[in-house]
């Protein structure tokens, strides 16, 4: 995503009195405004289908999937964000001062393109742990067949667990779900992988 050039940082009030009336979603980090970008067909396919896995196994069980169009808060305040999929369970809670903003996300999924790959790994993933609420976030690869998942453990600390190739289960952590990767990436294609080294002409 790009920044949009400000004169001044805006305050969170200032961006989401834009954001009501925005034709197209912006993030908010720190007084900037971040434009989203369209994502690839790749990336599309597996946010459709881990939605609605996670929809059929959620129905009735007290929590609910949500897709990029539920805006969360990270944080107190400055931090504003449309990850992919939100799960929320139990009462969903909202920020005072805007009635659509979700502060406690229980699980929050990034689908990771080559664009936004560092960022969903690094500086989001840094606000997305100070989410009070939150229990896990899920980064699913768009280019493979591979799954991150970062859980809050009762000491407070993050334990890392990657789940690779169509044969895995994604176990979640958070909710009562578990997703085969096969079905993540069904009917997904996956861009051609960039050739080995030792492959090219004179290696």
């Amino acid at each position: 995503m790009s920044a949009a050039p400000q004169p001044r940082p805006l305050t969170d009030d200032e961006y989401l009195a834009i954001e009501r009336k925005a034709k197209y979603k912006s993030e908010f980090v720190d007084g900037a405004l971040y434009a989203m970008a369209g994502a690839s067909p790749p990336h599309n396919d597996v946010k459709d289908n881990l939605a609605l896995a996670l929809g059929n196994r959620l129905r009735g069980r007290g929590c609910r999937a949500n897709t990029s169009d539920q805006r969360v808060r990270a944080g107190t305040r400055g931090r504003y964000f449309y990850p992919d999929i939100v799960i929320t369970c139990g009462e969903r809670e909202y920020a005072a001062n805007d009635p659509h903003t979700l502060t406690n996300p229980t699980v929050l999924i990034e689908v990771l393109s080559p664009s936004t790959r560092d960022y969903d790994r690094g500086d989001k993933l840094r606000a997305y742990q100070q989410v009070a609420s939150l229990r896990e976030y899920v980064m699913v690869d768009s280019e493979r067949a591979v799954v991150e998942r970062i859980a809050r453990q009762p000491d407070g600390t993050w334990r890392f667990d990657t789940f690779v190739g169509l044969d895995a289960v994604l176990e979640f952590a958070g909710v009562p779900a578990a997703v085969p990767l096969a079905e993540v990436y069904a009917d997904v294609t996956f861009p051609p992988a960039p050739p080995d080294e030792d492959d090219q002409p004179g290696g």
